[in-house]
């Protein structure tokens, strides 16, 4: 029998992986026998995650502490990588960031700072991990999380920082997608909808949020744990390799209406 998602040997890094949907990613790859590079701010948090890994999966794991607005963190965070394992197979860029306002009320700063992580910061690693290891290998699965406000507005959350990031996301996605197809790397996005965090809990258990779940997502719900595990599981797999430049809402059928 072939099991089409095996992914023993890849080393797989995650952004963001130290709470949330990073995390759970994170462990749907190391379950495909991925070994997981974690890439996080928070020290204590990335370590916690890796030995949890580690130690659940058997699977061998590196915590990394890196600012991914900052290009020199990177590149030395990819050089530690690949320093380890000697590759680079597999990226999901997650690492985000979301300033909630009127637009009219946005500040440089905070339009600015969500451009450079949401956006600057998925491609300062894609872009570090593709010169560094992918090319040179002729091999890779990039996949970037945008959101499906990347591909719509709303009315009960105003973010038109995060709106523009996200789109960005979305068409830098393609791009890359079209470059790097000739080195035989792949780059997806994915656009989860609504999906509990620590950063969302609060705001979708409030009764309006409740209510426009209702009205809005023609599933009707949120989204549960786990249930965005498979399509990073399908896009980091060898078996997806005619998929690239594909943005993939995850969202309950958010964005059908």
């Amino acid at each position: 029998m072939k099991n089409y998602f095996d992914l023993s040997g890849q080393v797989a890094v995650v952004t963001g992986c130290s709470t949330g949907l990073g995390v759970q990613m994170a462990k749907a790859l190391a379950n495909q026998g991925a070994k997981i590079v974690a890439i996080a701010r928070r020290k204590e948090l990335i370590e916690a995650v890796a030995k949890e890994i580690a130690d659940t999966y058997k699977v061998e794991t590196l915590a990394i502490t890196c600012d991914i607005t900052s290009t020199e963190k990177v590149n030395a965070a990819v050089d530690e990588i690949m320093a380890k394992f000697g590759r680079i197979d597999i990226v999901i860029n997650n690492a985000g960031t979301g300033a909630v306002a009127p637009a009219e009320d946005i500040t440089d700063d905070q339009f600015y700072n969500e451009i450079n992580i949401d956006m600057f910061g998925s491609f300062r690693i894609a872009r570090a991990v593709a010169k560094k290891a992918m090319i040179p290998a002729k091999y890779g699965r990039i996949i970037n999380i945008a959101s499906m406000y990347g591909l719509v507005g709303n009315k009960v959350a105003p973010c038109s920082p995060y709106h523009a990031a996200k789109g960005g996301v979305v068409n830098m996605t393609r791009g890359l997608a079209a470059e790097w197809g000739k080195y035989n790397i792949t780059v997806n996005a994915i656009c989860p909808g609504y999906f509990y965090s620590p950063l969302t809990k609060e705001t979708l258990d409030s009764d309006f949020f409740q209510q426009n779940a209702q009205t809005m997502i023609p599933l009707s719900r949120y989204g549960n744990e786990g249930e965005l595990d498979t399509a990073a599981i399908f896009l980091s797999s060898p078996a997806s390799s005619y998929v690239t430049g594909v943005i993939l809402p995850v969202d309950g059928g958010y964005t059908a209406m």
